[in-house]
């Protein structure tokens, strides 16, 4: 039987750690007034990693009164502090460190070449990416951007940001993004942002730069055209304006016409005004936004949120590389018909599956799952597994709830209807059979299958409604 290092070990080692005795290495940290002096022992840093076994070995350090010498102004001494200590012990807790120190770290530690703690930074930034993203969003992309030690972390969050952009445009500190990342968000096709919000925010971020520039584009001098002109300049050919509605283009657009190429205003105008006109330009696709199973309501990140309430992890989501189910699109309303039968005749008997309603005049989207089946035989059945859930915003993914049943007529399985969770006296959320996209939700005293999570009460229209089978990967 192999005999394990024992607690005590590494122990021993944190204390050579933080009592420093006998040491023959000193890092000076930081810079100027930040600059701090840590000891350390060398026979230990050439062990654990590679850039001090080179640095030792070459002898790259500067070595005084039979102590090697180390100046690291580009690492903070906290942040050294926590490398040096897993070093020594293999202890890091990440979870007391917000997103951009964490970047810090793990810049710090691709620098010092320790492989292990690289991968286990980059594995928590990957399943902690919501969390920090929606804390610090400009900080993170543009610290992940500067590094190109890490494209899948890059590629990651840069797939995050274009799936739910108003994570960043919405952030009170948009306008001080750098030009570069902008112009590279822009060129996206999978940017899921309309084009006149694409325009807004170029405005927006302009106006932000110059201070002293009118708000008012009638007012604007030369002076004025010339420098917001220049700014915006890299922007222009990035935004689809045969994209954006006549009525936007006039109202939010137009104004602009001495900062935007007098070709591009007349081409959009003819474009609108005269379609059937052949224009001697490419016009220009529209965006592909990113949406995942076919499905027009949902975005790639809220089937990773289903996937976590499906298995109860409601402190973690899975992000969306990681999506243990494949989430088949079976029915949509406004493609097979909304009525009961229809639903019946295609998702009856097919397993587990997913509901999601998006209701009229609202950015809400609920809906429920449904771990076993459904079926036409008029009965309730009972799990302990089914739940509803509702995104009070469906751009915001940080505002959504969920309820799980408590058991007993959990789901419902009625000819006359379509999809319904919880019964008796009357259903927690369930389609009425002929009458359109019209849902019910009755949270009265009787029924207690789920709890209440703000979905509306009583009938209400909706846009538009899909299931999904859930299929374990």
């Amino acid at each position: 039987m192999p005999f394990e290092c024992p607690q005590e070990v590494i122990d021993d080692f944190e204390k050579l750690f933080e009592n420093e005795e006998e040491y023959d290495v000193i890092i000076y940290a930081g810079e100027n007034e930040n600059v701090k002096e840590i000891h350390a022992h060398s026979l230990i840093l050439r062990t654990r990693s590679q850039y001090f076994y080179a640095a030792f070995s070459k002898k790259w350090s500067e070595k005084k009164n039979g102590k090697f010498i180390f100046r690291k102004p580009n690492i903070s001494p906290q942040i050294f502090k926590l490398i040096l200590r897993f070093i020594y012990c293999g202890k890091i807790d990440l979870e007391k460190l917000q997103g951009p120190d964490i970047l810090k770290l793990l810049n710090a530690v691709d620098e010092i070449n320790i492989e292990t703690l690289t991968k286990y930074i980059q594995e928590y930034l990957t399943e902690h990416q919501d969390e920090f993203l929606q804390q610090n969003p400009i900080e993170i992309f543009e610290a992940v951007y500067q590094n190109e030690s890490f494209p899948i972390l890059w590629d990651l969050y840069l797939e995050k940001i274009c799936d739910n952009p108003e994570i960043l445009f919405n952030s009170d500190k948009f306008i001080t993004l750098k030009a570069p990342l902008l112009e590279l968000l822009f060129k996206r096709d999978d940017l899921s942002l309309d084009e006149i919000v694409i325009w807004d925010n170029s405005i927006k971020w302009c106006f932000a730069q110059h201070s002293n520039v009118s708000q008012d584009p009638e007012q604007w001098n030369k002076d004025e055209i010339t420098i917001m002109e220049r700014t915006i300049q890299r922007f222009i050919p990035l935004i689809r304006f045969n994209h954006i509605s006549s009525e936007d283009f006039i109202i939010k657009v137009y104004p602009f016409k001495e900062i935007i190429p007098k070709e591009l205003v007349k081409n959009t105008l003819t474009y609108h005004m005269a379609p059937n006109k052949q224009l001697n330009v490419n016009l220009q696709p529209p965006r592909q936004r990113k949406y995942i199973n076919d499905s027009i309501l949902l975005r790639s990140q809220h089937f990773a949120i289903f996937s976590s309430w499906i298995e109860k992890k409601n402190d973690f989501h899975y992000n969306v590389r990681n999506i243990p189910y494949n989430f088949n699109l079976l029915y949509r309303a406004s493609r097979d018909g909304n009525l009961a039968e229809n639903f019946h005749s295609i998702c009856d008997n097919k397993g587990a599956s997913i509901v999601i309603v998006k209701i009229s005049n609202s950015e809400q989207i609920v809906g429920g799952y449904n771990p076993l089946y459904w079926h036409s035989g008029n009965t309730f059945m009972t799990t302990y597994d089914s739940f509803i859930f509702s995104f009070a915003n469906n751009n915001n993914f940080q505002n959504a709830k969920v309820g799980y049943s408590n058991g007993a007529n959990s789901v419902c399985g009625f000819a006359s209807n379509g999809p319904a969770f919880g019964g008796n006296s009357g259903c927690h959320l369930a389609t009425a059979g002929r009458s359109g996209y019209i849902w019910s939700s009755d949270a009265s005293i009787n029924n207690t299958a789920f709890p209440e999570i703000g979905i509306p009460k009583n009938d209400f229209d909706v846009d538009d409604y899909e299931v999904f089978q859930v299929v374990k990967k």
